[in-house]
């Protein structure tokens, strides 16, 4: 069954506890966090104490989106904080992969994102030993863009390397992501999916149904 990661970027900060307890009784098995540094995207997000603010909260899983540059620098803190997954662009540090060892020794699963301008060439070499790959079909910054169909290609082409090297990561979609995107992103081949703006434009009360939705 086809997992569901709300993105918190695109909920009430106001009352971030509460919307992240809603999505999580409405059903959601990942709770996603997007990083940002004002460097690596145009948009500052949040820092290392919301992922220790919601730790308590919640046992559903925590999923990091670090979209930051250096990368390196920051690791210890997400995962002392609680992260349950980090996925960094490997583009946006020179030592990926003493990143991905850093988060694997620390009992936290390492996930390598994909931005819509790199192709899946540059980061094939990290696929045997990581837990998660997030395809991004939006431009990384800000949320509630347009789904880039583009992107279909590369969710399938990720999914038919899986198979022929027999890895174990699974393929999490990030961006633009509704009732009608969802069902393509599954057809070729997507485990998780991450949506913000979907569920939390909506009331409250909608959140379950919004969710099962997408699934």
């Amino acid at each position: 069954m086809t997992k569901i990661a709300p993105s918190i970027l695109a909920a009430d900060l106001a009352k971030i506890s509460k919307e992240v307890i809603k999505v999580d009784k409405a059903g959601a098995e990942y709770i996603h966090i997007d990083i940002m540094d004002g460097h690596y995207v145009p948009n500052i997000s949040f820092g290392h104490n919301i992922v220790k603010t919601l730790r308590p909260l919640t046992k559903k899983i925590l999923d990091v989106h670090l979209m930051i540059t250096p990368v390196m620098p920051s690791i210890e803190s997400f995962i002392d904080a609680g992260a349950d997954i980090i996925s960094f662009h490997p583009e946006a540090d020179d030592n990926p992969n003493t990143i991905i060892e850093t988060i694997k020794n620390s009992n936290c699963k390492a996930g390598i994102a994909i931005h819509p301008d790199i192709e899946i060439e540059a980061i094939q070499e990290f696929l045997n030993g990581i837990d998660l790959v997030v395809v991004m079909t939006v431009l990384p910054g800000f949320s509630g863009q347009k789904f880039l169909e583009k992107q279909l290609s590369t969710i399938k082409k990720l999914y038919n390397i899986r198979d022929s090297i027999k890895a174990k990561f699974e393929i999490e979609i990030d961006g633009g992501i509704n009732d009608k995107t969802s069902k393509q992103c599954i057809a070729n081949g997507a485990d998780v999916l991450v949506a913000g703006s979907y569920i939390y434009s909506a009331d409250e009360s909608e959140y379950e149904s919004l969710i099962n939705s997408i699934r």
